[in-house]
């Protein structure tokens, strides 16, 4: 298994994982609204993503979105998408990603990663203790449409 940083030669792949990224959040298919979501965040530069392959095989993604500490007056990174295919489950995709994301915070001198998810979310819960993450306890999270 590799880890790169994804370009546009791995749109097809990441497309397809992306496309059941969104499925197991209940959303319907879109692949054609996958890719171009994907193509224009790559083009713009406004994400960064990492793809896990074997061989040619799509594994898993993780896409991060940059932020900014007012405070800190440093960049910050949100980890707001991380997905590994249902054959790839515990074997250590997801971890190898979220380090490589980690890794890459550290490389442009982040702050930090920051990022959330579901209270149901136990396994992902796990996975993010065990690579070091805490659960902040000290801030309300609150968002409005």
């Amino acid at each position: 298994m590799i880890i790169k940083k994804a370009t546009l030669n791995e749109l097809d792949s990441l497309t397809k994982l992306f496309d059941l990224y969104r499925q197991f959040y209940e959303q319907r298919s879109d692949v054609d609204g996958a890719s171009m979501f994907l193509k224009e965040r790559m083009m713009n530069d406004e994400s960064v993503v990492y793809i896990a392959l074997d061989g040619a095989d799509p594994l898993g993604f993780v896409q991060l979105y940059p932020s900014f500490s007012s405070v800190s007056m440093k960049r910050s990174w949100v980890l707001n998408d991380l997905y590994v295919t249902k054959p790839a489950r515990g074997k250590g995709v997801g971890e190898k990603l979220i380090n490589t994301a980690l890794e890459f915070a550290e490389e442009t001198g982040a702050k930090g990663v920051f990022l959330e998810t579901a209270a149901d979310n136990t396994t992902a819960q796990r996975l993010y203790e065990k690579i070091g993450f805490v659960r902040e306890a000290n801030y309300f999270y609150y968002f409005s449409i």
